[in-house]
């Protein structure tokens, strides 16, 4: 029930009138409210927006591998093969990581990657040997030359030595080969990205990528940068695979350096 007081002192139609300026009064106030709370939440919408875009994307954390440091990937055969960065890395590869019955790659051009399958004890399939050759051709200089193809080598470990010619030094990085060499001739300069199912990007010769990832992008020698590349991979991967959360220098960290280029419509 509304209580509505009435002033004795004045006539019916000033008390009416009285009510009346008041709910004119009323009425304006609360329109006045309504479009200060309509642009208070217009203003926070925005504020909102504009933090959400300025967000930070969050690194995933997970515990690496200790050949995370490396090139590597893991053979359709599942096998380890893990390949220098620099000649810092490739001397540890060698001589750190190399053990008997090992495989060793390398391309046959100047400025390649030491190349390992760990061969863990089991014998080498052909399959994974073809693998690692085309993976120690792309991280060569092959890829910045450009080139379609290239030769790659393969020794057992006992014939990688820093034992060097006389009056010759060998520095940090670098190897002599001594004895018969395997050959692959006229590799595809060519290799894959994908994300395993640890949710780690991974990157190697397509036919190992597409059995550890449900998706393969093949990537070939090409005039953008590598940092355009990572770009449209992250955008690939997040919008066709749903692979949300991968921050982008987890694809920089997989690709060849220099120019690059993605081959079809993946």
């Amino acid at each position: 029930m509304v209580q509505v007081e009435i002033d004795f002192s004045k006539s019916l139609e000033e008390n009416a009138s009285l009510y009346f300026d008041r709910g004119k009064e009323a009425k304006a106030k609360a329109v006045r409210i309504s479009a200060a709370i309509a642009e208070t939440e217009k203003r926070l919408s925005k504020e909102s927006k504009k933090a959400e875009e300025a967000k930070p994307e969050l690194f995933r954390k997970r515990a690496k591998e200790w050949f995370e440091k490396f090139r590597w990937f893991y053979s359709s055969d599942g096998f380890l093969v893990i390949g220098g960065r620099d000649a810092q890395s490739n001397e540890i590869i060698v001589k750190k990581h190399m053990e008997k019955g090992d495989l060793y790659f390398h391309a046959d051009i100047v400025g390649a990657p030491h190349c390992v399958v760990k061969a863990a004890g089991g014998k080498v399939p052909e399959k994974t040997k073809e693998e690692a050759a085309v993976f120690a051709a792309v991280f060569s200089k092959a890829w910045n030359a450009g080139v379609s193809n290239a030769d790659v080598y393969s020794v057992n470990p006992e014939q990688v030595s820093k034992k060097a010619p006389t009056g010759e030094s060998i520095g940090t990085g670098a190897f002599m080969i001594y004895g018969e060499r395997q050959w692959f001739r006229k590799l595809p300069v060519r290799i894959a990205v994908g994300i395993d199912k640890e949710g780690r990007v991974i990157a190697g010769p397509e036919s190992a990528v597409k059995k550890h990832s449900a998706f393969a992008i093949v990537l070939l020698p090409g005039q953008e940068k590598k940092s355009e590349i990572a770009k449209k991979l992250k955008n690939i991967t997040e919008k066709k695979y749903g692979a949300q959360g991968i921050h982008i220098d987890e694809f920089l960290a997989v690709i060849p350096s220099g120019e690059s280029q993605i081959w079809g419509n993946p």
